[in-house]
Protein backbone atom coordinates (compact mmCIF):
# COMPACT_ATOMS: atom_id res chain seq x y z
CA UNK A 1 0.00 0.00 0.00
CA UNK A 2 1.43 3.37 -1.26
CA UNK A 3 2.25 5.70 1.79
CA UNK A 4 -0.46 8.57 2.43
CA UNK A 5 0.45 11.70 1.18
CA UNK A 6 0.74 14.06 4.33
CA UNK A 7 -1.12 16.93 2.09
CA UNK A 8 -3.86 15.23 0.97
CA UNK A 9 -6.54 17.07 3.02
CA UNK A 10 -9.14 18.19 0.44
CA UNK A 11 -8.61 21.78 -0.78
CA UNK A 12 -11.04 23.73 -3.01
CA UNK A 13 -12.82 21.89 -5.98
CA UNK A 14 -10.90 24.50 -8.60
CA UNK A 15 -8.12 23.17 -8.01
CA UNK A 16 -6.35 22.67 -11.73
CA UNK A 17 -5.53 18.90 -12.95
CA UNK A 18 -2.14 17.60 -11.66
CA UNK A 19 -1.41 16.49 -15.35
CA UNK A 20 -0.41 21.02 -15.43
CA UNK A 21 2.52 20.39 -12.88
CA UNK A 22 5.62 19.47 -14.83
CA UNK A 23 7.23 16.12 -12.88
CA UNK A 24 10.51 17.99 -13.40
CA UNK A 25 9.91 19.94 -10.32
CA UNK A 26 7.56 17.88 -7.89
CA UNK A 27 10.47 16.79 -5.81
CA UNK A 28 11.72 20.12 -5.20
CA UNK A 29 8.80 21.57 -4.44
CA UNK A 30 8.00 18.41 -1.90
CA UNK A 31 10.89 19.28 -0.63
CA UNK A 32 10.43 23.02 -0.53
CA UNK A 33 7.36 22.45 1.79
CA UNK A 34 9.47 20.48 4.18
CA UNK A 35 12.65 22.57 4.60
CA UNK A 36 11.09 25.61 4.06
CA UNK A 37 7.43 25.31 5.68
CA UNK A 38 7.22 22.74 7.69
CA UNK A 39 10.52 22.93 9.07
CA UNK A 40 9.62 26.56 10.38
CA UNK A 41 6.50 26.00 12.01
CA UNK A 42 4.17 26.43 9.64
CA UNK A 43 1.10 23.82 10.30
CA UNK A 44 -2.01 24.06 8.93
CA UNK A 45 -2.33 21.22 6.25
CA UNK A 46 -4.78 22.88 3.99
CA UNK A 47 -1.96 25.64 3.05
CA UNK A 48 0.84 22.98 3.14
CA UNK A 49 -1.35 21.53 0.58
CA UNK A 50 -1.79 24.44 -1.69
CA UNK A 51 1.60 25.35 -1.51
CA UNK A 52 2.99 22.03 -3.36
CA UNK A 53 -0.16 21.79 -5.78
CA UNK A 54 0.82 25.28 -7.41
CA UNK A 55 3.70 25.24 -9.61
CA UNK A 56 5.99 28.16 -8.64
CA UNK A 57 8.01 27.73 -11.26
CA UNK A 58 5.11 28.86 -13.56
CA UNK A 59 4.87 31.98 -12.23
CA UNK A 60 8.82 33.08 -12.83
CA UNK A 61 10.06 34.63 -15.52
CA UNK A 62 11.85 31.68 -18.20
CA UNK A 63 15.42 32.36 -16.54
CA UNK A 64 14.53 32.17 -12.97
CA UNK A 65 12.47 28.82 -13.32
CA UNK A 66 15.69 27.20 -11.82
CA UNK A 67 15.74 29.02 -8.80
CA UNK A 68 11.68 28.77 -8.76
CA UNK A 69 11.60 26.98 -5.23
CA UNK A 70 14.40 28.12 -3.53
CA UNK A 71 13.92 30.22 -0.03
CA UNK A 72 14.09 33.92 -1.60
CA UNK A 73 11.35 35.79 -3.45
CA UNK A 74 12.82 36.50 -7.25
CA UNK A 75 11.57 39.49 -9.79
CA UNK A 76 8.83 39.02 -11.67
CA UNK A 77 9.81 42.76 -14.00
CA UNK A 78 8.29 46.42 -13.37
CA UNK A 79 10.53 46.47 -10.06
CA UNK A 80 8.44 43.92 -8.67
CA UNK A 81 8.90 40.53 -7.10
CA UNK A 82 7.24 36.90 -6.47
CA UNK A 83 7.30 36.83 -2.36
CA UNK A 84 9.84 33.94 -0.69
CA UNK A 85 7.60 30.72 -0.17
CA UNK A 86 7.80 31.29 3.62
CA UNK A 87 6.20 34.29 3.49
CA UNK A 88 3.56 33.45 0.77
CA UNK A 89 2.36 30.61 3.38
CA UNK A 90 2.94 32.53 6.36
CA UNK A 91 0.61 35.28 5.23
CA UNK A 92 -2.01 32.97 3.61
CA UNK A 93 -2.03 30.77 6.87
CA UNK A 94 -2.69 33.92 8.69
CA UNK A 95 -5.70 34.53 7.16
CA UNK A 96 -7.25 31.33 8.65
CA UNK A 97 -9.52 30.26 5.73
CA UNK A 98 -11.90 27.60 5.96
CA UNK A 99 -13.05 27.32 2.06
CA UNK A 100 -15.41 29.31 2.07
CA UNK A 101 -14.41 32.73 2.01
CA UNK A 102 -14.49 35.71 -0.53
CA UNK A 103 -11.37 36.77 -0.78
CA UNK A 104 -9.50 39.87 -1.47
CA UNK A 105 -5.79 40.15 -2.83
CA UNK A 106 -4.00 43.59 -3.03
CA UNK A 107 -0.61 43.37 -5.74
CA UNK A 108 -1.44 39.93 -8.07
CA UNK A 109 1.80 40.45 -9.24
CA UNK A 110 2.65 37.39 -10.81
CA UNK A 111 -0.90 35.40 -9.90
CA UNK A 112 0.81 32.89 -7.58
CA UNK A 113 -0.46 33.85 -4.67
CA UNK A 114 -4.16 34.09 -6.09
CA UNK A 115 -3.51 30.71 -7.21
CA UNK A 116 -2.66 29.26 -3.65
CA UNK A 117 -5.81 31.49 -2.32
CA UNK A 118 -7.90 30.25 -4.57
CA UNK A 119 -7.19 26.48 -3.68
CA UNK A 120 -8.02 27.73 -0.20
CA UNK A 121 -11.29 30.12 -0.86
CA UNK A 122 -14.55 30.22 -2.61
CA UNK A 123 -13.34 32.95 -4.92
CA UNK A 124 -10.88 35.57 -5.37
CA UNK A 125 -10.53 39.08 -6.57
CA UNK A 126 -7.02 40.59 -7.27
CA UNK A 127 -5.90 43.69 -7.93
CA UNK A 128 -2.88 44.97 -9.44
CA UNK A 129 -1.93 48.63 -10.64
CA UNK A 130 0.63 47.79 -13.65
CA UNK A 131 -1.90 46.96 -16.53
CA UNK A 132 1.40 44.77 -17.61
CA UNK A 133 1.55 41.86 -14.94
CA UNK A 134 -2.11 42.11 -14.67
CA UNK A 135 -3.04 40.92 -17.96
CA UNK A 136 -0.02 38.70 -17.67
CA UNK A 137 -1.43 37.21 -14.37
CA UNK A 138 -4.46 36.68 -15.95
CA UNK A 139 -3.43 34.73 -18.74
CA UNK A 140 -1.31 32.57 -16.54
CA UNK A 141 -4.36 31.89 -14.31
CA UNK A 142 -6.35 30.92 -16.86
CA UNK A 143 -3.72 28.89 -18.78
CA UNK A 144 -3.14 27.00 -15.44
CA UNK A 145 -6.75 26.44 -14.78
CA UNK A 146 -7.39 28.68 -11.59
CA UNK A 147 -10.94 29.73 -12.49
CA UNK A 148 -12.22 31.27 -9.62
CA UNK A 149 -9.80 34.02 -9.45
CA UNK A 150 -10.58 37.79 -11.40
CA UNK A 151 -7.71 40.03 -11.97
CA UNK A 152 -8.16 44.05 -11.61
CA UNK A 153 -6.49 46.61 -12.53
CA UNK A 154 -6.69 49.41 -10.06
CA UNK A 155 -5.15 51.10 -6.49
CA UNK A 156 -5.46 48.83 -4.63
CA UNK A 157 -5.58 50.66 -1.72
CA UNK A 158 -8.78 51.74 -2.49
CA UNK A 159 -9.94 48.01 -2.35
CA UNK A 160 -12.25 46.63 -4.92
CA UNK A 161 -15.86 48.00 -3.93
CA UNK A 162 -17.60 46.19 -6.59
CA UNK A 163 -16.76 42.49 -5.23
CA UNK A 164 -16.92 43.81 -0.97
CA UNK A 165 -17.50 43.02 1.10
CA UNK A 166 -14.62 40.24 1.49
CA UNK A 167 -14.29 37.28 4.31
CA UNK A 168 -10.68 38.04 4.39
CA UNK A 169 -8.16 40.47 2.69
CA UNK A 170 -4.46 40.07 2.12
CA UNK A 171 -1.76 42.79 1.14
CA UNK A 172 1.31 42.04 -0.71
CA UNK A 173 2.97 44.77 -0.78
CA UNK A 174 4.15 47.47 2.41
CA UNK A 175 1.80 50.67 3.05
CA UNK A 176 2.73 53.16 5.51
CA UNK A 177 -0.59 52.43 7.34
CA UNK A 178 -3.52 50.33 7.42
CA UNK A 179 -5.88 51.87 4.38
CA UNK A 180 -9.05 53.37 5.09
CA UNK A 181 -10.55 51.51 2.37
CA UNK A 182 -10.01 48.06 3.18
CA UNK A 183 -10.95 47.85 6.56
CA UNK A 184 -14.07 49.31 5.54
CA UNK A 185 -14.42 46.20 3.28
CA UNK A 186 -13.84 42.99 5.16
CA UNK A 187 -17.27 41.58 6.74
CA UNK A 188 -17.71 41.34 10.60
CA UNK A 189 -15.09 38.72 11.87
CA UNK A 190 -13.38 39.21 9.06
CA UNK A 191 -9.41 39.09 8.56
CA UNK A 192 -7.03 41.78 6.68
CA UNK A 193 -3.28 41.10 6.75
CA UNK A 194 -1.03 43.01 5.61
CA UNK A 195 2.54 45.15 5.97
CA UNK A 196 3.24 48.08 7.45
CA UNK A 197 6.08 50.49 8.69
CA UNK A 198 8.49 52.19 6.68
CA UNK A 199 9.46 51.50 3.15
CA UNK A 200 12.74 49.89 4.83
CA UNK A 201 10.89 47.65 7.32
CA UNK A 202 7.78 46.47 8.38
CA UNK A 203 5.93 44.37 10.49
CA UNK A 204 3.40 41.80 9.56
CA UNK A 205 0.08 42.71 10.95
CA UNK A 206 -3.12 40.76 11.33
CA UNK A 207 -6.34 42.86 11.44
CA UNK A 208 -9.97 41.65 12.93
CA UNK A 209 -13.42 43.38 12.19
CA UNK A 210 -15.65 43.33 15.76
CA UNK A 211 -18.09 44.86 16.58
CA UNK A 212 -17.54 47.98 14.02
CA UNK A 213 -14.07 48.08 15.43
CA UNK A 214 -10.64 46.85 13.95
CA UNK A 215 -8.67 44.65 16.76
CA UNK A 216 -4.55 44.57 15.38
CA UNK A 217 -2.14 41.93 16.13
CA UNK A 218 1.46 42.25 15.32
CA UNK A 219 2.96 38.80 13.83
CA UNK A 220 6.71 39.35 12.50
CA UNK A 221 8.89 41.71 10.79
CA UNK A 222 9.19 41.91 7.04
CA UNK A 223 10.01 43.48 3.93
CA UNK A 224 7.59 44.22 1.24
CA UNK A 225 8.24 46.44 -1.71
CA UNK A 226 5.99 49.38 -1.18
CA UNK A 227 2.09 49.70 -2.04
CA UNK A 228 1.63 52.83 -4.48
CA UNK A 229 -1.95 54.57 -4.21
CA UNK A 230 -3.89 56.54 -2.47
CA UNK A 231 -3.72 55.16 1.10
CA UNK A 232 -0.18 54.22 0.59
CA UNK A 233 2.85 55.20 -0.68
CA UNK A 234 3.37 57.80 -3.85
CA UNK A 235 4.75 56.73 -7.03
CA UNK A 236 7.72 59.60 -6.06
CA UNK A 237 8.69 57.98 -2.79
Amino acid sequence: MPMKDPYEPAIAASAPSASTFDPEYVDRCRQMVETQLRARGLRDARVLAAMQTVPRHEFVPDALRANAYDDQPLPIGEEQTISQPFMVASMTEALELSGRESVLEIGAGSGYQSAVLSLLAREVDAVESRASLAALARARLARLGYANVRVHVGDGTLGWPAAAPFDAILVTAAAPEIPAPLGAQLVEGGRLVLPVGSAEMQTLLRVRRRGGQMFTERLFPCRFVPLVGRYGWSPEE
